[in-house]
């Protein structure tokens, strides 16, 4: 598992598709994400518990929902002759490409904190635009970012409205 979420850091794309092949790589997939969500909860532990929880509680959400949304765009709007995928083969590469995140447990840190959180953000970005990619068998990069932009804007937008109906009443 720790060599994949280094071939998932380094962006391999050969690592993305032996994750996206091997069907018993989804619990890894799984750790992969809930160890990155605990990461980002300490490195937002300045905010209280209760970020702490949230963050890795919805880490978790967030993931599946996110492999389902990829799904969907990729297999339906931005699909090719050669798209063949399913949700299982979205959530293990998706899960492996949040690795990058890891480095936003140092998000408490006065200064350096949020700028290291921030390439974290941007590195997971990237290699979900690899995993995408790979999971999707696209030939294209620039099709695998528009399902990334699309994917993050709709997440952005439900989580917008959760926010606004269960935290903000």
């Amino acid at each position: 598992m720790l060599s994949r979420m280094i071939g998932a850091a380094l962006l391999r794309s050969h690592t993305y598709e032996e994750i996206e092949h091997d069907s018993a790589a989804t619990m890894q997939a799984a750790i992969v994400v809930v160890i990155v969500a605990v990461a980002i909860g300490i490195g937002s532990i300045s905010l209280g518990m209760t970020a702490f929880i949230l963050g890795i509680v919805g880490g978790i959400a967030q993931w599946a929902l996110w492999a389902f949304v990829t799904y969907i765009l990729g297999t339906t709007l931005f699909n090719t002759p050669q798209t063949e995928a399913n949700w299982s083969q979205l959530a293990r590469t998706t899960g492996f490409a949040q690795t990058p995140g890891l480095l936003r447990i140092f998000g408490f840190i006065p200064f350096l904190g949020p700028l290291l959180a921030s390439i974290g953000a941007v590195w997971q970005f990237v290699a979900m635009v690899v995993a995408v990619k790979q999971a999707l068998d696209y030939t294209s990069t620039w099709r695998a970012v528009g399902v990334v932009l699309v994917g993050f804007i709709l997440i952005a937008i439900l989580n917008l409205i959760f926010a606004r109906l269960f935290v903000f009443g």
